[in-house]
């Protein structure tokens, strides 16, 4: 047993290090010196989201682009409560989703596309804020490369609760595995509230086909269908002018029905490491959780778990150092505490995918 679990934790070790590389290859872009050519969409599905509306809407005119060359499109999916806007320099468009599929989302931004008559689209979530330079630093780097679809990074707006920076190191993890998948040829994920691609190549991936029967997955299942198909075209922007803010939970069990909405995808997952990235991850949380248990029973040694605890704790520590560098200038908070906490959540998540369902913006899936 001893020899087993020792097994999983050098092989998760050499893979988590093989991320931590692959986040290195990455360079950083922050240049914004040409002057802005491409016009682009900003689809916005919403539900129930007249407190936070407003503000990403005032983050928008607070965007340094021409402001001729982009527009937004709200798709209102099904709220209860209405929702009314204030005149603005650049263009809003209002629709209502067209359901079609299980997924709210996947059917927003479908409804979205078929009066999208820009190049590029960006899909962003309703309870975000997006930096001045986010446009400008996507239409520089679309002039210096010839890809079709960009993926960018996400960051929490946390005060000082144990819950938001439990979310915020979460995402962190995330993220470096995200970037550092992207580094190593395995990309395998990203996030919806900062995504970017051209009208004709989610017309030649055929949109969502294949997949919407899944409620969410409206990011990741695309791009996956892109780098299968066509990796040349797909990129990961690593900019701190393109770094999206979006607002963390606020109750345990919010964020847990969240996590268990993002886990039940990976089972779908068309990337074979993605797939198997996600065992490693579910096997070496459950092996802390199960450490624990033999050496109660008195099987294993007590410094057993504490062994194996720091061996993780280690090198997850190297990867949420380096991403929440890139990501924040604040310092990490309750790193710990959240290692501690989290291979007993985590493990939770995973095993009530198997069996539950969870609910999401009101609904049940």
């Amino acid at each position: 047993m001893i020899l087993f679990l020792l097994g999983i934790a050098i092989v998760y070790v050499l893979t988590i290090s093989w991320l931590i590389y692959g986040f290195t290859k990455i360079n950083h872009f922050e240049y914004i010196g040409s002057s802005p050519k491409t016009s682009f969409s900003i689809i916005v599905p919403f539900r129930n989201e007249a407190e936070n509306l407003p503000v990403l809407l005032e983050s928008f005119s607070k965007l340094n682009y021409p402001m001729d060359l982009f527009e937004v499109i709200l798709v209102d999916d099904e709220s209860e409560e209405e929702f009314r806007w204030q005149n603005t320099d650049y263009r809003i468009q209002f629709l209502k989703n067209i359901r079609v599929s299980n997924s709210p989302k996947k059917d927003a931004i479908t409804t979205a596309m078929e009066i999208v008559k820009t190049d590029w689209v960006i899909t962003t979530d309703a309870d975000c804020t997006v930096p001045k330079n986010w446009l400008l630093a996507l239409d520089n780097f679309i002039q210096l490369h010839h890809v079709s679809m960009i993926a960018g990074a996400v960051i929490y707006d946390c005060n000082n609760s144990f819950l938001h920076h439990f979310q915020q190191l979460d995402l962190a993890s995330l993220q470096g595995a995200t970037i550092g998948s992207f580094g190593i040829k395995k990309g395998f994920m990203c996030n919806g509230a900062n995504f970017a691609y051209t009208k004709s190549f989610f017309q030649k991936l055929k949109g969502f086909e294949g997949n919407s029967t899944i409620a969410s997955g409206d990011d990741v299942f695309l791009l996956q269908k892109a780098l299968s198909q066509y990796p040349e075209k797909v990129a990961y922007l690593k900019s701190k002018n393109t770094i999206v803010t979006t607002k963390p939970v606020n109750d345990w069990k919010s964020l847990f029905y969240q996590r268990v909405r993002w886990a039940s995808k990976t089972t779908s997952y068309q990337s074979t490491f993605g797939k198997r990235l996600g065992l490693l991850v579910f096997v070496m949380n459950f092996g802390f959780f199960y450490c624990l248990v033999l050496t109660v029973f008195g099987i294993l040694p007590y410094f057993s778990p504490v062994i194996y605890f720091l061996i993780k704790f280690g090198i997850d520590t190297v990867l949420i150092q380096q991403t929440n560098k890139f990501l924040t200038e604040h310092k990490m908070r309750h790193l710990f505490l959240s290692s501690l906490w989290y291979p007993f959540f985590s493990t939770a998540v995973a095993l009530y995918c198997l069996f539950g369902k969870y609910e999401w913006k009101g609904r049940r899936f």
